[in-house]
């Protein structure tokens, strides 16, 4: 192979190497933010749910405005009718957040028992290789689900910021493998001589 091919992985790998600090930084911090969101998950739930609103509010104000700029009639519903759903829906998550807390919990834990029946039994059918997983991986959610709606209203309290939280640790534990990973790599000399 001659030296003038284009080697994506030889050409980027000083700029990856390079930036593996600012990515292991980025994990410390999501895992913080995590940690915190678990530890105040009730404060982290509304605080969702009222970025949440607010995020629906101003998209409903854009389509609205998006609505008026159309040409067409037909466009010109189809945006006033999204606008509608958005800026409604956004007004209730600011003007009810506990409500709405609750309704975005009741649904993940219906679609926590939906998917995770589909999931276990379609796994048990199928019977693909390493299929026990996919089977455990259905009930535990469905057990999930039926906890969440077993302990409704007050779960829907504290289940959104500790979902987050969750989800923010686990993003920072592989931000930080991946900046480990791209810190190991070798340096461009050794990529060209091999």
């Amino acid at each position: 192979m001659s030296e003038s091919t284009f080697n994506p992985l030889k050409e980027g790998i000083d700029e990856i190497r390079s930036s593996w600090g600012w990515i292991l930084v980025l994990g410390i911090v999501s895992i913080i933010l995590g940690l915190s969101c678990i530890a105040f998950n009730v404060s982290a739930t509304f605080a969702t749910i009222v970025v949440f609103g607010w995020v629906l509010l101003i998209s409903g104000v854009v389509a609205l405005v998006q609505a008026f700029r159309t040409g067409s009639w037909q466009g010109f519903f189809l945006y006033l009718l999204s606008a509608v759903f958005r800026g409604v829906t956004g007004y209730l998550l600011l003007r009810y957040p506990l409500m709405g807390a609750e309704t975005l919990t009741f649904m993940l834990a219906s679609f926590f028992i939906v998917g995770g029946v589909f999931r276990a039994v379609g796994s048990a059918v199928a019977k693909f290789p390493r299929w026990g997983w996919a089977v455990f991986s259905g009930v535990a959610s469905t057990i999930l689900g039926f906890m969440l709606l077993g302990q409704m209203p007050i779960s829907g309290l504290w289940f959104i910021g500790f979902a987050i939280g969750l989800d923010l640790i686990f993003a920072g534990m592989a931000e930080i493998g991946f900046a480990m990973a791209i810190h190991s790599l070798p340096n461009r000399a050794a990529v060209g001589a091999a």
